[in-house]
């Protein structure tokens, strides 16, 4: 198994992995069950581990498909470039949720902030993980690429559609 692969393999667990962290956390807020932010909080940083070689093999990766037709480049580098921020992001989520953990664990005072924060945080971590995940189906899945979506060139261009507009005849 190359690092293609790896990458394939893996790149849907820490997004479905952290939309469903986020929903466990939110639960365990809501009931304020210790025991269930927990496993929200142990997921989290299971997914932030998992991100690592999701992240590291995705160069790998764009070396194998760039060479593929119909490959979008600039797909592929804004998919890099959000996917630069969504790691910061994760290892952030990471972090606080090992610190939430052991603030339970403990019975830190501070416990129920800092799972409140990190509930913040999975939120926006689901929200840019949601578009990473999109913008890299999209680079070898054109069927979702945004409606006039040029492959070649990487732009997306408008048609706009008016009830005034003439039709061209090449007959002049």
């Amino acid at each position: 198994m190359d690092a293609t692969h790896v990458h394939l393999a893996l790149t849907h667990f820490p997004i479905i992995g952290t939309i469903i962290g986020t929903l466990i956390l939110a639960y365990g807020q809501f009931s304020k069950n210790d025991i269930i932010k927990k496993v929200a909080l142990a997921l989290f940083v299971s997914m932030a581990i998992l991100t690592v070689p999701v992240f590291l093999s995705g160069e790998e990766a764009e070396e194998t498909v760039e060479k593929i037709a119909g490959v979008s480049e600039s797909l592929m580098e804004e998919h890099e470039e959000l996917a630069e921020k969504a790691i910061w992001l994760m290892g952030l989520l990471g972090v606080l949720s090992a610190i939430g953990f052991y603030a339970i664990a403990v019975n830190w005072s501070f416990s129920k902030t800092i799972t409140l924060i990190t509930l913040v945080v999975a939120l926006a971590t689901c929200g840019v993980f949601a578009k990473v995940g999109n913008l890299g189906g999209q680079i070898r899945h054109s069927e979702i690429r945004a409606a006039g979506f040029d492959s070649a060139s990487g732009s997306t261009s408008v048609q706009v559609e008016s009830g005034d507009e003439e039709e061209d005849n090449d007959d002049d």
